[in-house]
């Protein structure tokens, strides 16, 4: 079992950043893909980012493309979400989320292990 633990949301203005950390539990978190996605009140989960297992790897959605970047600290188990030039539509709960060995990152049906979500609002 691979758990999942997201930090760093919160409130902020247009225009301004925010980071997230996922922390997974664990001793093979270099063998994971890890992934982001977020759900805003009223409407479908969406895809965010992903980054590999093999760290070579990322992924953007076309709405962050540009804004955010995701990287991992193998060393620390932990994935982190920088998100820059926040606009009020990025307002939503992201969940982290890892599948191991995973190559096709954008499906939320192939992750198996995900966290409790992390409240982002931006305020215009």
């Amino acid at each position: 079992q691979v758990q999942l633990v997201e930090s760093g949301g919160g409130l902020v203005q247009a225009g301004g950043s925010l980071r997230l950390a996922c922390t997974a539990s664990g001793r093979y978190f270099s063998s994971l893909t890890m992934g982001w996605f977020r759900q805003a009140p009223g409407k479908e989960r969406e895809f965010v980012a992903a980054i590999s297992w093999r760290g070579g790897r990322t992924d953007y959605a076309e709405s962050v493309k540009g804004r955010f970047t995701l990287s991992r600290d193998n060393a620390k188990n932990t994935v982190y979400l920088e998100m820059a030039s926040l606009k009020p539509e990025d307002t939503a709960v992201y969940s982290c989320a890892a599948a191991f060995f995973l190559g096709a990152t954008m499906g939320e049906q192939g992750y198996d292990y995900w966290g409790q979500g992390t409240q982002v609002t931006v305020s215009s």
